[in-house]
């Protein structure tokens, strides 16, 4: 998962939080990749998804006896898979609990 992305979508969060709590008003950063919050969270959970289907690909290739992967590699990939979708659920359970902290504010 891209750094930039993930930091552009903690600050939003972070924005909507305050909002929600009524810590004033909060300023929402918009990426710089101009294509808004959707572009942005489906560009990061598309990442997430290379991410897991290298890591499978390379296990099956060395599950196949394949000379070019080694064990490490493949370990490795599947560390960062799992680092990476562990990253994507906390980003989820933020969007969620900041839904329901805007959907529990009174008007």
């Amino acid at each position: 998962m891209d750094t930039k992305a993930l930091d552009s979508l903690l600050s939003q969060l972070h924005a909507a939080s305050a909002l929600a709590g009524g810590k004033g008003t909060a300023t929402a950063t918009k990426p710089t990749q101009g294509g808004g919050f959707g572009e942005l969270l489906k560009s990061s959970l598309d990442q997430v998804n290379g991410t897991q289907q290298n890591a499978t690909q390379l296990a099956k290739d060395f599950e196949m006896g394949s000379s070019s992967v080694s064990l490490q590699d493949v370990m490795i990939a599947s560390s960062k898979a799992n680092i990476s979708f562990q990253a994507t659920v906390q980003v989820r359970n933020r969007l969620v609990s900041a839904y329901h902290d805007i959907m529990s504010m009174q008007l």
